[in-house]
């Protein structure tokens, strides 16, 4: 009797086993139907309003910005307009030095011009 109540047992796991992915695979696919039904909806409203939706307006603020922090001014494979007649900048190195002050206790650029400022 203990090996036929031992094959019960198995049989009864393997069907909730078998019931509980089934379950699972049930909720994953009315997500995912839910989750088109809201985009075709999304889509269908952005077309009569005229607008962009939210989420592609924030995508696309969001690659604008992270392009300017990537390496090669934008992600991988891909080549934005801004990048493709730039070239990098060079750096020049210059020995730094003291500018005199004038006896009036003004200072002046090391060049000679007169001090304009910024208005």
């Amino acid at each position: 009797m203990n090996g036929l109540s031992d094959f019960i047992q198995g049989v009864v796991r393997g069907a909730v086993k078998l019931l509980l992915v089934l379950a699972a695979a049930f909720f994953l696919g009315s997500v995912l139907l839910a989750a088109v039904v809201v985009m075709l909806g999304v889509s269908i409203w952005s077309l009569v309003t005229g607008r962009k939706p939210e989420p592609v307006k924030i995508f696309t603020q969001f690659r604008q910005s992270s392009a300017r922090f990537t390496p090669a001014g934008g992600w991988p494979g891909q080549r934005s307009q801004g990048t493709q007649g730039r070239r990098d900048p060079e750096v020049v190195d210059v020995q730094a030095h003291e500018v005199p002050d004038n006896s009036d206790g003004k200072s002046r650029p090391a060049s000679g011009a007169p001090f304009q400022a910024r208005r």
